[in-house]
């Protein structure tokens, strides 16, 4: 029998860990509190953490967690920028992910922000409930024949490359490994610099490391077109907010839309509607009529909800039952 901490649970992790449990052995228990070393003490007797992208575990956390008894970390997302890989390794402590739940799921929510950010259909909405059918200040352009600049082609890169070809976009592409299917449909791998410059729209779908971190930074911007659009669904780190908020005061970025921010670890997931948000550059953002901000909104649809939880629970069946982790995070 494994028992499991979860922590940052929402009504819909309780609803789909319970609707998928794969046997009454298995204990669950659900903690709206984020892990960090300020919650560790709700782990204690658990052999299993389960953790979401803004759940912090530090080197202290994770001496706290083995102190309580914790086996396994398993987180149930892809990305594992938020775990000290080496501390866990030295600990003892195994690590597994889940490394893709639905692509297409996000990259149909990166194509709808541009959609959106574009045609501006949520300004048409809210005019059209107040009576205001004009036409003014809502025009967009064709992504027919555009120019969309794809940053990483593992499995979300690859299904938003394919819907940018449907669109009939010209599509070009930076990936340490090209992938020949793609090639194949016409989309033109080339360096990172010429992605920058040749793009109408780029879409970040790589993940967040020392390599990546602020990518999108002022020297990106000064190469990149007037009014370019960027879209991020993938982690906030990879774009540099303040370098950001200054292209947009300049014009030079012309549309920003984000489903990821690189200080949300306080904001998203979480209702602030009565409360005061005191982060700046959030709020700036806001601001922007050419912004579009959605809270790590992308994967969240039912197909990806059950093959989160489905892989999460094969991820901890197979190590209690002693199995290879195929999908184990190694430092």
């Amino acid at each position: 029998m494994s028992k499991i901490a979860l922590f940052s649970a929402k009504s819909y992790d309780k609803e789909y860990f319970e609707r998928f449990k794969p046997s009454e052995e298995v204990q669950i228990r659900c903690f709206k509190s984020a892990l960090n070393e300020d919650t560790t003490e709700l782990a204690k007797g658990y052999d299993v953490v389960c953790v979401f992208v803004n759940d912090q575990i530090s080197e202290t956390v994770l001496k706290c967690l083995k102190e309580h008894g914790t086996k396994l970390i398993a987180l149930r997302c892809a990305g594992f920028n938020n775990v000290d890989l080496e501390a866990a390794h030295k600990l003892g402590i195994k690590v597994v992910r889940v490394p893709a739940y639905s692509p297409s799921a996000v990259a149909e929510h990166a194509m709808a922000l541009i959609l959106t950010l574009n045609r501006k259909t949520h300004k048409a909405y809210n005019r059209v409930r107040e009576g205001n059918f004009s036409l003014e200040r809502l025009t967009g352009f064709n992504i027919y024949k555009k120019t969309i600049g794809v940053v990483g082609t593992g499995k979300i890169g690859k299904a938003f490359c394919d819907i940018c070809l449907g669109f009939g976009a010209k599509v070009i592409a930076y990936d340490l490994y090209p992938d020949k299917e793609l090639e194949s449909k016409g989309v033109t791998y080339a360096s990172i610099e010429d992605v920058f410059k040749k793009s109408d729209i780029i879409s970040l779908h790589c993940p967040l490391n020392s390599d990546t971190k602020h990518m999108i930074n002022k020297d990106a911007f000064d190469i990149m077109k007037n009014g370019v659009m960027i879209i991020n669904t993938s982690r906030g780190g990879l774009v540099d907010t303040k370098a950001a908020i200054k292209a947009l005061k300049k014009h030079k970025l012309g549309y920003l839309g984000i489903d990821v921010y690189e200080q949300e670890e306080d904001l998203f997931f979480h209702d602030h509607s009565e409360s005061i948000i005191e982060d700046e550059m959030i709020m700036r953002l806001i601001s922007f009529p050419n912004v579009l901000i959605t809270s790590h909104q992308a994967f969240f649809t039912d197909e990806a909800l059950e093959q989160i939880t489905t892989t999460t629970y094969q991820n901890i069946t197979d190590f209690f039952n002693g199995k290879e982790l195929k999908n184990e995070v190694k430092s």
